[in-house]
């Protein structure tokens, strides 16, 4: 069967199954008897199985194969979590993450999982870590048999019993159909046809009405009865099409008894508190059930969106030009569709921004273990919180903002948590936290980092940055708390003496600045000696459709986006002021400098050099303001933000440009370049 159809179906769904696995792990380690959790795991294990199985890539369904073991040992009791054998879990969905990767580049998915596979198959044996003593090494290896498969009445286990007695063989078969098939009813009922004329069906899992109904995933069970060799009823079974797989295995009557003895012992020690959690467990299975039989979704590839993006952008140019036109000619009917026309197109621009979005999760989820694994590095114990892994972001930002992210956190550790001995002397909990947070905020998203460590040293910071010559000591005098907070993103700067593979090779925070600005975003810093620092990180919702002002510079027009005003004014030339030799306003108590566009984009013929009364448009850049004065204002409308060109790519202070209703050109401004 040619897979390459499916290939981009099978990259997605694996990586989403990898992140399962990874999150669990970690939540595993944390609760290690939480049987909810380990079945949120097999069923990752299991999936990822099947899939790279259907498509080929034999290490990574082997290697799959053995871990789904050994998280079934641990469904069952059969192995008890530890610390040491949770690191080689780590370790093989690294493997299975390396391969995904390799297969997602062009790759084949092989990979040398030799010993690794080594590993899990000495945790599989009951070959527990060090801490274990001999007595839990002994009852993991008796238990080291698998658990029957489904409870058999005592009607059921006499024909089993009557069977074996006159000479038929009592077989568990195991069938598993291709993860392509459609119509599995059908392919189930072929198979039970097969097996009726070859013998008889004692007991399925699931049972034959969840089968009709394919309320299943993709395999299913069986105890057979019949007088045909293994080697018969497997190549009849293979002859019904889309069948994957078929695994059969003689089943013992005797041995399914103590297996069932030894359960019915195991279940008499739970407490009433575990029936409730198993309760609980029956109705969360129900509710995925009912959820998985109600999804309607399909996967779309990006680069589709993004061409719908650029089409619907076209359309928006094409809508303000026609709004432009009803309004010249004052045609009532014309006037009125388009305006019904606009409301439409806005519902359309709603919904296809929508499609767009992703929760900011697919960036969040890989640092629980990249936190666990920097903490061992550093000896160190830290905690991640993560508050509102649903809120939402634009696919282009959520691809742009994960490196910043990973650098960040790794200066929290570093930089930030302290050792437990130095937390403990300072009073501190030997543990320490980082948290990490996003929410909505009007068009922006906020994304927060914060740790409880070590905070931020001025002193220090202030003598490296006098000692690289980024300030001067007369500069240093005059600087705020949050400027010298500041001095910490620029170019070069780091107060590490040695280089440091975690939180990078000097490099400072000047590059995540410059990819969050480049995003249209900002970041400010907060901190506090020996309490912890704060990043906070906004960043607009979406870089293509963006709300503006338009304003006028003599025959001139630009656009201001309306994410970064705060207020318009218009003002008499006595309100303006002068202070170090700048012309300033007082704007509600506060000193904010002018910014005369006329005189940044050179146009000459401005009035605003000449009139009375000014035009201005606040704007702000984190706590820093500036008005911008112009000459007149036009009014707001959403533009579709383009690109200059390879050519025009560092023109100060311009961000982008766009085409107005009446097919002019307008600039648009980058406010954050012109507040200092």
């Amino acid at each position: 069967m040619d897979t390459t159809q499916y290939l981009d179906v099978f990259i997605d769904e694996s990586t989403e199954h990898l992140d399962t696995l990874y999150q669990q792990l970690l939540n595993l380690e944390k609760n290690p008897t939480d049987k909810s959790i380990i079945e949120e795991i097999f069923r990752a294990a299991h999936t990822l199985k099947g899939m790279s199985a259907t498509m080929g890539y034999s290490d990574l369904a082997n290697l799959t194969h053995i871990l789904e073991n050994v998280f079934d040992g641990i469904r069952y009791d059969k192995i008890n979590v530890h610390t040491n054998m949770m690191d080689t879990m780590f370790d093989a969905v690294d493997h299975l993450n390396a391969m995904v990767e390799n297969v997602a580049n062009g790759g084949d998915g092989t990979r040398d999982v030799t010993s690794i596979i080594q590993l899990l198959e000495k945790i599989e044996r009951g070959e527990s870590p060090p801490s274990s003593n001999d007595r839990e090494l002994d009852s993991i290896v008796v238990a080291e048999t698998e658990q029957p498969m489904t409870e058999l009445d005592e009607f059921q286990l006499s024909i089993l019993n009557e069977s074996t007695e006159r000479g038929y063989f009592n077989y568990e078969i195991h069938v598993k159909l291709n993860e392509d098939c459609l119509l599995k009813g059908a392919r189930v009922y072929m198979v039970f046809e097969v097996l009726e004329r070859l013998g008889e069906v004692i007991k399925s899992e699931p049972p034959v009405s969840e089968l009709e109904e394919e309320n299943f995933e993709h395999s299913f069970s069986v105890i057979f009865v019949s007088k045909q060799d293994k080697a018969e009823i497997i190549g009849k079974i293979n002859k019904v099409s889309e069948i994957h797989s078929v695994d059969v295995t003689p089943f013992s009557v005797t041995d399914y008894k103590i297996k069932q003895e030894h359960h019915t012992e195991d279940r008499k020690q739970e407490t009433a508190g575990n029936k409730e959690k198993d309760s609980s467990k029956k109705v969360k299975k129900q509710q995925t059930s009912i959820k998985g039989a109600q999804s309607k979704t399909i996967r779309v590839n990006i680069d589709r969106l993004d061409i719908l993006m650029n089409l619907f952008e076209e359309l928006v140019i094409d809508r303000g030009r026609l709004e432009q036109i009803s309004l010249d000619l004052k045609h009532s009917d014309l006037q009125e569709t388009v305006e019904r026309m606009s409301r439409i197109s806005g519902d359309l621009q709603n919904i296809i921004l929508t499609m767009r979005m992703v929760p900011i999760d697919h960036v969040f989820n890989r640092f629980p273990r990249m936190i666990r694994q920097l903490a061992r590095e550093l000896e160190k114990q830290v905690e991640i919180e993560i508050i509102g892994k649903d809120t939402e972001l634009d696919r282009t930002v959520i691809d742009e903002i994960g490196d910043p992210l990973v650098h960040l956190i790794r200066n929290a550790m570093d930089h930030g948590i302290e050792t437990p001995e130095e937390r403990t002397a300072k009073g501190k909990p030997e543990q320490g936290t980082i948290q990490l947070e996003a929410y909505h905020s009007g068009n922006y998203v906020f994304i927060e980092i914060r740790d409880d460590g070590a905070g931020i040293n001025k002193e220090k910071v202030i003598h490296k940055a006098i000692n690289s010559n980024i300030i001067s000591q007369h500069e240093a005098e005059t600087l705020t708390d949050q400027q010298v907070y500041e001095l910490i993103m620029a170019s070069g700067f780091s107060t590490n003496e040695e280089i440091s593979d975690i939180s990078g090779r000097g490099v400072g925070l000047d590059v995540v600045k410059n990819t969050i600005e480049s995003l249209g975003g900002s970041i400010s810093i907060d901190a506090k000696k020996d309490v912890g620092s704060t990043f906070s990180i906004q960043l607009p919702l979406t870089l293509s459709i963006i709300s503006v002002l338009l304003v006028e510079i003599g025959s001139e027009k630009y656009a201001i986006p309306l994410s970064s005003i705060i207020e318009t004014a218009i003002l008499h030339r006595d309100e303006i002021l002068k202070a170090h030799n700048k012309k300033v306003i007082d704007f509600r108590g506060n000193v904010v400098p002018l910014t005369f566009l006329s005189e940044i984009f050179s146009v000459s013929n401005s009035k605003s050099a000449e009139d009375d009364y000014v035009s201005v448009v606040i704007v702000r850049k984190g706590n820093k303001m500036t008005g911008l004065v112009v000459d007149s204002f036009i009014g707001q409308q959403e533009v579709v933000l383009k690109t200059l060109g390879n050519y025009l790519t560092n023109v100060f202070s311009i961000s982008g440009a766009t085409i107005l209703g009446d097919g002019e050109v307008a600039l648009i401004i980058d406010s954050n370049a012109l507040i200092k």
